[in-house]
């Protein structure tokens, strides 16, 4: 029984770019890398339907605002459990 084989996301895009080149034909790209040619037309489609989301400049920024938001939080809890931490210590010391 032979194990299904794992693709990395930058041999996957490899593939993907030749095959946007169109300097090969499916079958030989699929020949060389050695894969099915319906596979390389899945991870086209794929790529071209998110190729739209790299240039979604406000998407990018509320997400970065939304991180240093949830960074100042975290923050926070964390010198909060801090103090904590050193009051147990101290008690702990007294007894």
């Amino acid at each position: 029984m032979s194990k299904r084989r794992k693709f990395t996301s930058e041999f996957k895009t490899k593939v993907v770019l030749e095959a946007l080149k169109e300097r090969s034909t499916l079958t030989e790209l699929a020949q060389k890398y050695k894969l099915h040619p319906v596979q390389i037309t899945n991870w086209k489609k794929d790529f071209l339907n998110g190729a739209s989301s790299l240039f979604e400049g406000k998407g990018k920024k509320l997400g970065e605002e939304k991180t240093k938001a949830e960074n100042e939080k975290l923050y926070a809890k964390i010198g909060q459990l801090q103090m904590e931490v050193d009051f147990l210590k101290d008690i702990s010391e007294k007894i």
